[in-house]
């Protein structure tokens, strides 16, 4: 039955999988410049950029996505609930007290970040604490401390980071295949090659970027929610919670692609598709399966 801890050596698996993964990809893609253009300065700014943003991935992505929220240190003066249920849960959840921050929005949204749960945090926008009851919060907080003890968040915190620098190759490498491809004029046969190299990696390393970042979001949002009733015993507040959450249209002022994932609902609001394609590049489950699975109804 899942638990708690059931998927925390698998995580940490896939998280070492990936960072190699990307180690691979990023010196492949130098490799393939500095063949093109007899260069091997390429590959070796390529190997020193690769191990440079594991090693920043690894230690500093929670910051990055802390940072790209918006979100600021909660007050135990202010928010005094908040920090009564995160401490009342850590301590039956057998973790140490994340550092809490809240995110100054009317969206009702919250999320886990950090490389272990001794160095975890987690966000609440100011929606979720004015519109959610304190069932339903703690309910929200007991699915993110889950996501901190089954080590979903170091995977999930250094998605934020690698995929966005793999975006950031795919461009720069159209760019580069562009302008050599056109100011090649001596050998126009090998133009056309790097343009269509440049051509093809900007439109496979996005979706090798979105496959990764899928592949970390979905059926860990079941499990977070399985364990989250089991730390609360009480299954309904967290589905009254994703209820409230289905029916808030509040936009997410500062949503980013990078750290949807991150989030227990897209915080982007859009329509979810019902044909299969669709569901496949969904970053979450639909919330109405969710809270099926919550209530004990078959899915």
């Amino acid at each position: 039955m899942a638990n708690l801890y059931t998927h925390k050596d698998s995580n940490i698996r896939k998280t070492w999988l990936l960072m190699t993964v990307f180690l691979v990809l990023v010196i492949f893609i130098g490799w393939l410049f500095g063949f093109i253009y007899n260069s091997p300065g390429f590959l070796y700014f390529a190997v020193i950029l690769a191990v440079t943003m594991n090693i920043f991935a690894y230690w500093k992505s929670d910051k990055i996505a802390l940072a790209m929220s918006g979100a600021k240190p909660a007050s135990r003066e202010i928010h005094l609930e908040l920090f009564r249920i995160i401490e009342n849960l850590s301590i039956t959840a057998g973790l140490p007290m994340p550092r809490i921050y809240v995110i100054h929005d009317n969206q009702i949204n919250a999320f886990a970040t950090g490389r272990n749960p001794e160095h975890a945090a987690v966000a609440v926008t100011e929606g979720a604490l004015m519109k959610l009851s304190k069932n339903e919060l703690e309910g929200v907080m007991a699915h993110e401390l889950s996501h901190i003890g089954n080590r979903d968040i170091l995977i999930s915190s250094v998605v934020v980071v690698l995929v966005g620098l793999v975006a950031i190759l795919a461009d720069w490498f159209l760019r580069m295949s562009v302008w050599g491809s056109f100011g090649r004029s001596d050998n126009n046969r090998q133009g056309v090659v790097v343009l269509l190299l440049g051509v093809a990696v900007a439109i496979l390393a996005p979706i090798i970027a979105t496959v990764i970042r899928l592949a970390v979001s979905r059926k860990r949002e079941f499990l977070a929610d399985a364990s989250g009733a089991l730390l609360t015993r009480y299954p309904e507040g967290l589905a009254g919670a994703l209820e409230k959450i289905a029916q808030d249209q509040t936009p997410l002022r500062r949503a980013h692609n990078g750290t949807a994932h991150l989030f227990i609902s897209n915080p982007f609001k859009a329509k979810q598709g019902k044909s299969w394609f669709a569901r496949l590049f969904m970053t979450h489950p639909p919330t109405e399966e969710r809270i099926r699975a919550l209530r004990g109804r078959e899915v």
